[in-house]
């Protein structure tokens, strides 16, 4: 395989100075509403060298063949550059594992469409790159035809590009791209870039084994942990023990005196110990004597913020989805159906924990860091240490594991405010348990679901209310729109697909004490364990199946109807069960995706569960790579099992009680259910698919508990001694 996993990239700033770039430059919307638009800058062309062709951003062609793209998301195990690759490979006609892949620059203009932002989360990375990634390499394929032609004085119609050559039909002969480099590299940028019909595609659309698969388990793939940089120190550090607790003295005498220490660094709410290595850093964290000032939040409590959350469900909220009138038709129900659910607080618990080196200089300062936002977390750290942006270089790396956390620049803030201390490079790792304890957590939610029900059982009213803190109002608080409305505090309510004339969705934004952060699934994940739980509890008062009654709201959705029964299908949905056996569904439609799960499960005399099989068929439009979108949906269903199992923070006197694996459980291998998984084929346009596997989950879980023990569940994680016989 040609394919070249990164190499440690400390003095590697991308294929070309943003200054010097042909940039997709951000245009309307288009039919999908999401594309980039393709007025391709003529500098580049001129600057670059007089043996390379980069049109754009994202691709780039030496005279050698070679053949480099740029990912303008970041890979954290998702598949995200295997199948942004796949898209700029269809159209310009060349097999993806011949290609090389580097991480983008710090570089909110070249790769921060259509939100003006760089990042990666929410699902969002093919549904936005899928039409734009497809453009840029249709752009250079075009380019490299019309250099053909011109090179053989003959129309570019009679011209075709296939697998890295320039094909004359008529004659037979055949360029290189590297052949053609140069000459396409002074061609005037076309006016129409077409792009290939779905009935010609080669690479879109077919399994392609992942490109980072071989690096990552043969060790040569490097994750931010594994950046080297001569003369680079270890710093290992102390975060305060209550979560908004300061530093207010330090005793560094011991550590300082301990072998391989060089130094102690205080900041604001932590001290950081600078050692040789990482051991005997750590070693001189244990040293240190502190006294902390523990702030407001010393005496809070889990139970604090479930009555915070729970009160603030009395207040009028943003509504975000008012169909009809529910309240009124509620309100005028005595036998109204009412519940009430909450969310925990969860960990992101990566397994590679938050890490940062940085060699800070007079004249400016580098960054090696694996992060969901290059250029947020490049341009604070050009804050903090008062310098502009452009004298500040981020290399970005593989995440061993993003999930939300490395939406946050938290570690390397941290890690900028250590090394501006010192005159030489410091990488600072978090150990596992600063990084449970004081990380931004998924936050704690409530929710109030009331129904007004016909004669047959059917909801003719539904109202849902949740109260908690707002992620978007914090990381990006202008996309909440003008009327107040919380796009992610909303989300999977608000494309609530039932046919019920009244619906309302309200959101009390409540932020609480403690900073809280997205986590996989996002709102979806929370909203719909309150709502397919209820559709669940309502089809058991009507006593109806909980698959027919579903089925039977679904007369508008064929989509949905569609997954559903093919779900029950490869379930066995209906067959006889064994006692405290039982089996849940439940729906899902978030991020342009429609997906539908069913959880088997059993469920012990002690209460202890079982996991038997979860089976999930998901329609998320057009697929790039099936293989991804199968791992992907496997991967977030383990993850949500994860957190409906055992995920849970619990705070007691301001400080998070859990530490690391041990006591912050993941699920077992041995554990692990078996997973079906079907993909639908679709052609609408392309859904995401990093968050709905967890976010079906939970629902369709507590489902089954109740089919195997009659006991409803209204908050995760399950605790085994409520299911004991």
């Amino acid at each position: 395989m040609a394919f070249e996993i990164f190499k440690c990239p400390a003095n590697d700033v991308g294929p070309a100075s943003a200054s010097r770039r042909a940039l997709l430059q951000t245009g309307g919307a288009v039919a999908a509403g999401l594309a980039i638009g393709v007025n391709l800058l003529q500098e580049f062309a001129a600057a670059a060298s007089a043996s390379s062709f980069a049109p754009n951003a994202f691709v780039q062609i030496e005279s050698d063949d070679r053949i480099t793209l740029t990912m303008a998301k970041i890979e954290m195990g998702q598949g995200t550059y295997t199948s942004i690759a796949m898209l700029i490979a269809e159209e310009l006609e060349v097999n993806p594992e011949r290609i090389v892949l580097r991480h983008a620059p710090a570089d909110v203009k070249a790769y921060g469409a259509p939100f003006g932002d760089q990042f990666t989360g929410g699902s969002t990375s093919i549904r936005t790159l899928h039409e734009p990634m497809r453009q840029a390499g249709a752009a250079a394929r075009i380019l490299l035809v019309n250099a053909a032609a011109q090179t053989w004085n003959v129309a570019a119609s009679t011209c075709r590009a296939e697998r890295g050559e320039v094909i004359h039909g008529p004659s037979g002969r055949r360029l290189r791209y590297g052949a053609l480099a140069a000459r396409a590299s002074r061609l005037p940028m076309p006016k129409d870039i077409p792009l290939k019909p779905a009935s010609e595609f080669k690479v879109i659309g077919k399994a392609v084994k992942r490109l980072d698969a071989k690096g990552k388990t043969d060790g040569t793939a490097l994750f931010g942990i594994d950046a080297v940089v001569p003369g680079m120190k270890f710093a290992s550090i102390v975060v305060s023990p209550v979560i908004g607790g300061r530093v207010k003295s330090v005793n560094d005498g011991k550590a300082k005196a301990l072998p391989g220490v060089v130094d102690v660094v205080k900041i604001d709410d932590a001290v950081a110990v600078i050692a040789e290595n990482t051991w005997y850093a750590q070693r001189g964290t244990q040293a240190l004597e502190i006294v902390w000032d523990e702030g407001p939040n010393a005496h809070l409590s889990t139970d604090d913020l479930h009555q915070l959350m729970s009160l603030a469900l009395g207040r009028p909220g943003v509504v975000a989805r008012n169909d009809g009138d529910a309240l009124k038709v509620i309100a005028a129900d005595p036998a109204r159906v009412s519940s009430n659910y909450s969310n925990p607080m969860l960990a992101h618990a990566t397994m590679e924990p938050a890490n940062c080196t940085v060699h800070v200089r007079a004249d400016g300062a580098d960054i090696w860091v694996g992060t969901q936002v290059p250029a947020r977390a490049r341009d604070r750290a050009a804050q903090l240490l008062g310098l502009p942006p452009e004298k500040v270089t981020l290399h970005n790396f593989l995440l061993g594991g993003g999930f939300g956390r490395r939406l946050y620049h938290d570690y390397v803030d941290q890690a900028v405010l250590i090394a501006r201390q010192v005159n030489y490079p410091v990488k600072v790792v978090w150990p596992r348990e600063q990084d449970i304890q004081r990380e931004p957590h998924r936050g704690h939610y409530a929710h109030t679901i009331t129904a007004s029900l016909n004669a047959e059982g059917l909801p003719v009213a539904i109202s849902h209310k949740t109260s908690g803190p707002s992620n978007l109002g914090v990381f990006a608080p202008a996309w909440i729109k003008p009327d107040g409305v919380d796009i992610d505090a909303a989300d999977g309510a608000v494309t609530f697909p039932y046919d019920v004339p009244n619906v309302r969705t309200e959101f009390v934004r409540e932020d609480g004490p403690i900073p809280s952060g997205f986590w996989r699934g996002v709102g979806p994940t929370r909203n719909l364990l309150a709502i397919e739980s209820f559709m669940d509890e309502l089809a058991h008062r009507a006593g109806k199946d909980p698959l027919a009654y579903r089925l039977a709201l679904l007369s508008r959705d064929e989509r949905s109807r569609h997954v559903l029964q093919r779900t029950a299908e490869i379930s066995r949905w209906g067959e006889p069960l064994a006692p405290r056996r039982g089996k849940g569904i439940a729906l899902l439609y978030a991020w342009d995706t429609v997906l539908a799960q069913a959880v088997d499960l059993s469920v012990e005399s002690d209460g202890t569960i079982k996991v038997n099989k979860v089976s999930c068929v998901v329609d998320c439009g057009t697929v790039v790579n099936p293989d991804t979108v199968v791992a992907q949906i496997q991967g977030g269903i383990n993850f949500g099992l994860t957190a409906a199992l055992y995920g849970e923070i619990v705070v007691k006197d301001g400080r998070v009680q859990q530490s690391n694996f041990h006591d912050y459980r993941m699920l077992r291998m041995s554990e692990a259910p078996q997973i079906d998984v079907e993909v639908v084929r679709s052609a609408e346009k392309p859904g995401g698919i990093g968050e709905p596997g967890t976010a079906g989950l939970g629902p369709a879980f507590v489902n089954a508990i109740f089919a195997a023990t009659g006991k409803r569940v209204y908050a995760l994680p399950v605790k085994p001694a409520s299911l004991a016989a």
